[in-house]
């Protein structure tokens, strides 16, 4: 019985996985998919929402993460693991936050990486929760909870940013410069 229910669901997700992806074949972002107002990959202006328009446009876990802080389990996230090359947006505003080629393996279960894409791209707040004494990284456009920042990282940083999977978009390399040609052609 157990054995039957697991190949249901099995099925299903890969059913209703192929329904996030647009007529010509490229995969949406998840922000495309919900009609989010505020994102955008190209506006760097500050997003200031309160917490009840959050919950309007985010998608319930992405909204668990970014405003209430939450975290996913370790090794569970879609790009703990992930080796494509590309960028890795903010899955609340857009804004554009690590690129592929900082990303590393650090064995925490996470996405990890040791550098921003600019130094405006994130901010630091003290996390005095749990007993500990971390530092937060928060998105600099919106302000959305990413993850923590630990003086544990490699060269030439020495930073490990352990960031939060359901709290990023990823656009591969070659999609991002197949839609800046045929930008260029029209």
């Amino acid at each position: 019985m157990k054995k039957t229910w697991t190949y249901l669901i099995l099925c299903l997700t890969m059913a209703f996985s192929h329904c996030s992806y647009s007529q010509d074949g490229t995969k949406k972002s998840n922000m495309e998919e919900q009609k989010n107002p505020v994102y955008s990959r190209t506006d760097t202006g500050k997003v200031n929402l309160t917490d009840t328009e959050w919950k309007k446009i985010l998608p319930k876990n992405v909204y668990d993460i970014a405003r209430d802080k939450g975290t996913e389990w370790a090794f569970t996230g879609k790009y703990w693991d992930s080796k494509e090359k590309g960028t890795y947006y903010c899955a609340a505003c857009g804004n554009p936050l690590f690129v592929s080629d900082t990303k590393f393996e650090s064995g925490c279960g996470w996405p990890s990486f040791y550098q921003p894409v600019s130094k405006t791209s994130v901010i630091y707040t003290p996390d005095n929760t749990h007993g500990m004494q971390r530092t937060e990284v928060q998105c600099g456009r919106c302000k959305a909870h990413l993850g923590h920042v630990f003086d544990d990282g490699p060269p030439p940083t020495g930073l490990r940013y352990c960031i939060n999977s359901v709290i990023l978009d990823f656009e591969k390399a070659q999609d991002a410069a197949k839609k800046f040609n045929e930008r260029e052609e029209k």
